[in-house]
């Protein structure tokens, strides 16, 4: 009697709502390579290596200072300015790094895609994780000028929202990747569209609470800010470790509600994208 040899079968899903999250989870273990991959390969073949992961924030940091506190003198809410702007540079360049490197998941990845099979959403995925890593470098220098001036006499307020940032980077992680993931859906067809990725991303910052905060701005034009869905993230981000500036449940509560929609859109949109990609890119 002859056996079965087969022990896994590759069939269509057309279901819309597809979401294959069991299949994702099956191939956990390419993820990580993939993971580990993305890190290494960032900065391997540069003079400075992993020091970037330092000076890159610094410098930004650095410029921000100068140019808007020292300049331009916009007000901070009563934080020393490098803390105000490492604390929303952290954020923000883990969110701007989701979509940016997720965005050109398909073009970028086609001469793997055309050879093997995997579930594709393994590779954006990957790439939030390894994203993740880079953030945590962040916040340990961030962490690293909070201390010095917790420890200089600076009356730094952490408080119980602290325990929130879980939540908080779970939400830029997951907002930029359902982003990125719609946006590497829609590249496969309109290649234009991946050279105002960068430049849209760098336009929005100034549209959060990195540059200058809520409460500094006037009534007319916070409406802009508030329809930002980093917004509430950023704010509340600042609120847990300093005790100042805006909490506002209802404006998280709209980038949650935000974060949930774009993440379940772009993954529907990204399976669906998977089947007749490689006609197109």
């Amino acid at each position: 009697m002859q056996k079965n040899t087969f022990a896994h079968s590759i069939v269509p899903r057309d279901k819309l709502l597809s979401l294959r999250l069991k299949d994702i989870w099956q191939y956990r273990d390419l993820m990580l390579l993939f993971v580990r991959r993305d890190f290494v390969a960032k900065y391997k073949q540069t003079i400075l290596g992993p020091a970037w992961f330092f000076i890159k924030p610094l410098l930004q940091t650095a410029m921000l200072t100068v140019v808007f506190s020292g300049i331009a003198n916009l007000p901070t809410d009563d934080i020393p300015p490098i803390l105000f702007y490492l604390a929303g540079i952290t954020a923000w360049n883990y969110f701007a790094q989701c979509i940016m490197t997720t965005s050109n998941t398909f073009t970028a990845n086609a001469h793997l895609f055309g050879k093997v099979y995997f579930p594709r959403a393994v590779t954006p995925i990957s790439i939030v994780i390894s994203n993740l890593i880079q953030f945590g470098i962040g916040l340990f220098l961030f962490l690293l000028f909070y201390g010095y001036y917790s420890l200089t006499g600076y009356p730094v307020m952490p408080n119980a929202v602290l325990f929130m940032l879980p939540v908080l980077i779970l939400l830029m992680g997951f907002m930029g990747l359902g982003l990125g993931m719609i946006i590497s859906a829609m590249t496969t067809k309109y290649r234009d569209l991946q050279n105002l990725v960068e430049f849209g991303v760098q336009l929005l910052m100034y549209a959060t609470p990195v540059i200058l905060p809520l409460s500094a701005l006037p009534d007319k034009y916070r409406i802009v800010m508030l329809v930002n869905p980093m917004t509430g993230i950023i704010e509340t981000f600042k609120y847990a470790f300093f005790g100042l500036g805006t909490l506002q449940w209802g404006l998280l509560g709209y980038s949650a509600i935000f974060t949930i929609t774009v993440f379940l859109a772009g993954l529907v949109i990204f399976n669906k994208t998977e089947k007749n990609f490689m006609d197109t890119v």
